[in-house]
């Protein structure tokens, strides 16, 4: 799955980790330093952000895009040295420019949270009387969003593009590395779908679950900031009082609860779902043999292979439907936990809407990146079915035992066991 793909893949993802978190470090501890010393009039940490485009066109950001252009050359300079590999491109800089995009469009996310202030606060003025509000001044600032918004659409589009391509590729290359060795993996059972079906869907899965993930680890970086300088419009919270960092604990500790909570609900979900792919391929493979052969696929054979496939999808329904009941009252709670954390606040007049509303938003921006494995869950569990049978099936290329799970269907042992 990954060999076919990547360059030495245990040892370029921790080159990755150990890269990006020296990156990370230097462009934190010294990063502003740098920039000053190349000429960039970097802003000040207490300045007004620019509302609009122009907040993509700062000083800081052409900073950043040159800083990650650098770090990602050196980077790809060295794998395409130390270890040449026939997809290296698409995987490598293919992946940088995924992270990019990834990284932009949370940036878009961030424009428009401090849009939200001005725009706001003017519509709250607007509607109490006060002087000085023009339709002007709100045709403009809703001129500005509408810049943010296209930009938006037009990164989203790229981005997805370029995705599927590169997803695209990434199939390409474990078809081709599979069929490479046909001759030792035709025996498998299920080897036909295991290169044609498995390798699609792992695929397709991971064209979602893959961005969704970049996309949760790069909004914690760009909103974490912006809640905790946030935090100080918020002098207590219900039950609990006065806390440091209020809005930042109460999202980590909402969104802690809620993965712990569904991990340990859903946790016979995924090799359910796995031996629902098994009997579905035994219940398949013998319709196949039949077609073929009048001495396969009998009556009393189909009954008990269809059997072995609505008891697992039965039991498959049950736990789905206990999950879902905790998922949906999780899902439910977390519309009103952001307001309810801000009743005391709010009762006090201590804020204004546009401060509000930027509150609520980089408050669930920050919770629904914590709570990436509550939103995926029911795609993770395919996942690791799809990486399950995978496994198996690679096991025979490096002459490993089948796994357990495998070992039953070949012997024929009760799958409910």
């Amino acid at each position: 799955m990954f060999a076919s793909f990547f360059p030495r893949p245990k040892l370029f993802l921790l080159s990755i980790l150990i890269w990006a978190t020296i990156g990370t470090a230097i462009w934190f501890v010294a990063g502003a330093e740098m920039g000053q010393a190349l000429g960039f009039a970097l802003p000040a940490d207490d300045a007004e952000p620019v509302i609009g485009l122009g907040f993509f066109i700062t000083a800081d950001f052409i900073w950043f895009y040159i800083y990650y252009a650098l770090m990602v050359g050196l980077f790809a300079a060295f794998w395409f040295k130390f270890s040449p590999h026939r997809w290296q491109y698409w995987s490598i800089l293919g992946s940088a420019l995924i992270l990019f995009s990834t990284y932009f469009s949370v940036q878009v996310s961030v424009a428009i949270n401090h849009w939200r202030k001005p725009f706001f606060d003017m519509v709250q003025n607007a509607l109490t009387g006060e002087a000085g509000v023009t339709p002007t001044d709100l045709y403009i600032l809703i001129f500005k969003f509408a810049e943010i918004a296209f930009v938006a659409v037009a990164v989203f589009v790229l981005t997805r593009f370029f995705v599927s391509h590169y997803i695209f590729r990434w199939r390409n290359a474990m078809n081709d590395y599979y069929l490479e060795h046909w001759k030792r993996l035709r025996n498998v059972e299920g080897a036909s779908q295991r290169i044609q079906e498995d390798t699609m869907r792992f695929a397709g899965i991971m064209e979602g679950l893959g961005v969704s993930i970049v996309d949760a680890i790069m909004t914690l970086f760009a909103f974490m900031p912006v809640l905790l300088s946030l935090s100080s419009y918020v002098a207590e919270l219900p039950l609990v009082g006065s806390i440091p960092y209020p809005l930042l604990t109460a999202a980590i500790f909402w969104s802690i609860f809620g993965t712990v909570l569904l991990a340990v609900v859903g946790i016979k979900l995924p090799g359910l779902e796995f031996r629902n792919q098994r009997v579905e391929a035994a219940f398949r493979k013998e319709l196949v043999y039949g077609e073929d052969n009048p001495n396969r696929a009998e009556p009393i054979t189909m009954t008990e292979l269809f059997n072995n496939v609505r008891r697992n999808y039965f039991r498959l329904y049950f736990h789905y439907m206990y999950f879902n009941v905790a998922r949906s009252f999780y899902l439910q709670g977390d519309n009103i936990f952001g307001y309810l954390i801000m009743i005391p606040t709010i009762a006090s007049g201590a804020i204004t809407l546009g401060i509000l509303q930027q509150i609520l938003t980089a408050f669930g921006q920050v919770s629904n990146s914590f709570q990436y494995i509550v939103n995926s869950w029911p795609t993770i569990i395919e996942l690791l079915s799809i990486h399950k049978r995978l496994v198996a099936f690679e096991s025979v290329l490096h002459d490993k035992p089948m796994p357990g799970i495998d070992q039953d269907f070949m012997a024929g042992r009760d799958l409910d066991n």
